[in-house]
């Protein structure tokens, strides 16, 4: 039970240059509308065994989730076939088999439903579901009136209690925040030691290593790699290596480049050398990074951005580490950024590291989210920058 067999399968969807919306044009243009094939998937093979943990990653378009919509049975393959063993769990896009205007209570209902299990069964776990979703208040709302945050985890939580064989996530990270992703991670970990078997889509190369032993890399639908995760993330990286904003940034995706150059490590530390993730308005701050070369590699620029939690940029720094002693050869060097008086007021920060090649346009290494840190106000300071100033009272001057 578990095991997924991907055989010679490809996949068309036949798409038309003018979209119908009435049966008055459905009438009018039959035989008119000029269609195309598009291929979203040609001749993939892949074998997953029970209890294995595989990712797919790959550029928006690559066909990940036409995959794992044919191995949940919601698609039927063009060619080849897709044989897969035990109940699927499966959680491919926010919301999905929702009904808006029924309530979360009701859409548990429906999906464990559509999923197999009997209402005595479901009503088990009712409980257990409703709590994982911290949706207590809010069950018996209609499910339109919820946030995407609220959807994702009722729609996580339906699928991580079905006792599933196989679980299908798609994207499941992209919404949420932290603590309640920390928590999935657990839910999914748990699945995976109990000898479940998981394929797992995302856009963010940290999820994918710390879950999956092994990911498969589509390339505009064909299989371009199939084997450890990080050689296959090596090759995913070098594919986005031209783009310095790719597309598949807001799914989730936070580190891509080259490879040439790897920034292997930072932290941040206060005035006593310590490290530190919370620092007071005004105090001393040192970044300290290192930067690794397997191969000799131009001297890189490092660059910098720092943003806040709604994402806008309040500072910026680069520097061509060939003036910090960068001679071109391989090797690990480690360099540090040092600000006398923290310029911040108060808020939640995030640091984005870079390597560039001189000109600025060939991408080594991108990290968005290399360091993330709080300041807290030293005072009666509030917003994102500390004003540094001094207040004097002017003498009046005597008019005639």
């Amino acid at each position: 039970m578990g095991e997924i067999l991907v055989d010679g399968v490809s996949r068309r969807f036949r798409v038309h240059a003018r979209e119908v919306r009435t049966l008055k044009e459905l009438f009018i243009v039959r035989g008119r509308t000029e269609a195309t094939d598009v291929w979203a998937l040609r001749d993939v093979s892949v074998r997953v065994e029970p209890g294995e943990a595989v990712g797919l990653i790959g550029r928006n378009g690559s066909g990940k989730t036409t995959l794992l919509r044919l191995v949940a049975g919601i698609i039927k393959p063009t060619g080849g076939r897709v044989a897969t063993g035990g109940r699927i769990g499966s959680l491919l896009e926010l919301g999905a088999g929702f009904h808006p205007d029924f309530s979360g209570r009701e859409n548990v209902f429906l999906n464990g439903s559509i999923h197999g299990l009997s209402r005595a069964t479901i009503r088990e776990r009712f409980d257990e579901i409703v709590a994982f979703a911290e949706l207590e208040g809010a069950i018996d709302r209609p499910v339109r009136t919820y946030s995407s945050g609220m959807y994702m985890r009722l729609g996580f939580a339906i699928a991580a209690f079905l006792d599933a064989d196989v679980l299908l996530l798609d994207e499941v990270f992209a919404v949420g925040d932290e603590a309640f992703q920390r928590k999935c991670f657990g839910k999914i970990f748990e699945f995976k030691q109990r000898g479940g078997t998981i394929v797992f889509v995302s856009h963010d190369a940290t999820a994918v290593e710390r879950l999956c032993g092994r990911a498969v890399l589509l390339q505009q639908g064909q299989v371009a790699y199939d084997g450890p995760t990080h050689e296959a993330l090596v090759r995913y990286r070098r594919q986005l290596a031209d783009e310095l904003d790719p597309a598949e940034r807001g799914a989730g995706l936070r580190e891509w480049g080259t490879g040439e150059a790897a920034i292997v490590g930072a932290r941040l530390v206060g005035p006593a050398g310590e490290e530190r993730a919370q620092f007071l308005a005004g105090e001393p701050l040192s970044l300290r990074v290192r930067i690794a070369a397997a191969e000799p590699v131009a001297a890189p620029r490092l660059q910098l951005e720092l943003r806040d939690d709604a994402g806008m940029l309040v500072a910026s720094e680069s520097v061509d580490t060939a003036t910090l002693g960068w001679d071109g050869g391989a090797g690990e060097r480690s360099l540090r950024f040092d600000v006398e008086r923290l310029p911040l007021a108060d808020g939640r920060f995030h640091l984005r590291l870079g390597l560039t090649d001189a000109t600025g346009e060939r991408l080594l290494h991108w990290l968005d989210d290399a360091l993330v840190f709080l300041v807290y106000p030293d005072g009666e300071g509030r917003g994102v920058v500390r004003l540094e100033g001094s207040w004097t009272a002017e003498e009046k001057r005597e008019t005639r």
